[in-house]
C-alpha cells in the first residue's frame, strides 16, 4: 500500500508504480467520486475505449441494499 501526502494547496502525487499499471496520462482528467469517507480518483477514458465494459454486468453488485428502490 502506497501512502501519499496533502500538499497546503491539497494537491497529491500518484505514485508512480500506480500511474502506469492504469496507463495514466499527464493532463488526463480524474473523477473524484467520495462515497462513505473513502476518495475514490477514477481516470476518464475516451468513449471508444470503453465500448463493451459493461457486458455481462448487473446492478446487483453495483449498489447498497439501503440505495435500492
Amino acid at each position: 500500500m502506497k501512502t501519499v501526502t496533502v500538499s497546503s494547496k491539497f494537491q497529491v502525487v500518484i505514485p508512480e508504480e500506480i500511474r502506469r499499471k492504469v496507463e495514466l496520462k499527464a493532463k488526463q482528467k480524474l473523477v473524484v467520486i467520495e462515497k462513505d469517507g473513502v476518495i475514490h480518483l477514477i481516470p476518464q477514458r475516451p468513449i471508444k475505449e470503453l465500448r463493451g465494459f459493461l457486458k455481462g454486468l448487473t446492478g446487483e453488485e453495483l449498489r447498497d441494499e439501503e440505495d435500492r428502490i
